[in-house]
């Protein structure tokens, strides 16, 4: 495995994150890692807007992730933010038909640059991403991964990582929702959180 090493997304590191963005088509379609906060992607936006839309929120400091280096380039990341600030989620009708204790934190995807596929990015970006929500003031973190035990899945549909990962780095299982994907629970740094303004 590279030497990695993990840097927070934010207005100095925005050209790095944009880099690996245009290095692969806008990830996605053109998402540009929008598609879930509040403004989403699909029908009446445009990559063009994607893109813009996440710059501001990263200079506002209203989009976090934990990107990975290997050396000076940025080959992939974790997002993550408070609920409100990723409203926007798979399968929210299983999700909200067993609600649960809110989360002070979510993690909502990953991104591996088509290169570094299957080489401990993801790995490194989610230690990355708990290490700074602990940062941040840590508490309770939820995500949403695959559960791909007994089934070849390709990585690059794997957007929100594998239940196996997640558990490598603490997190239980606490119900299904999908067929094959599970709500997922850790805690981070202090058990008494203090997120940032999580205004969308």
């Amino acid at each position: 495995m590279a030497d990695l090493r993990v840097k927070p997304l934010d207005e100095t590191t925005w050209p790095d994150f944009a880099a690996l963005v245009e290095r692969n088509n806008g990830v996605w379609g053109g998402c540009w890692c929008m598609g879930f906060h509040v403004e989403g992607v699909g029908r009446g936006h445009t990559p063009e807007g994607n893109r813009a839309a996440k710059e501001t929120r990263v200079r506002e400091g209203r989009a976090h992730a934990a990107l990975v280096y290997d050396g000076e380039n940025c080959v992939g990341w974790c997002q993550f933010g408070p609920p409100a600030e990723l409203p926007r989620i798979k399968h929210r009708r299983a999700y909200e038909a067993e609600p649960g204790q809110p989360p002070d934190w979510r993690i909502t995807c990953f991104f591996v640059d088509k290169t570094r596929r299957r080489a401990g990015v993801a790995d490194a970006a989610l230690g990355g991403a708990l290490a700074e929500i602990a940062r941040l003031g840590g508490g309770t973190v939820e995500s949403f991964p695959e559960d791909t035990e007994g089934r070849k899945v390709s990585a690059s549909f794997l957007h929100n990582g594998t239940v196996a990962l997640f558990e490598r780095h603490g997190f239980t299982r606490d119900r299904r929702i999908g067929k094959h994907h599970w709500v997922v629970q850790a805690t981070a740094g202090s058990t008494k959180a203090r997120t940032p303004d999580s205004s969308v």
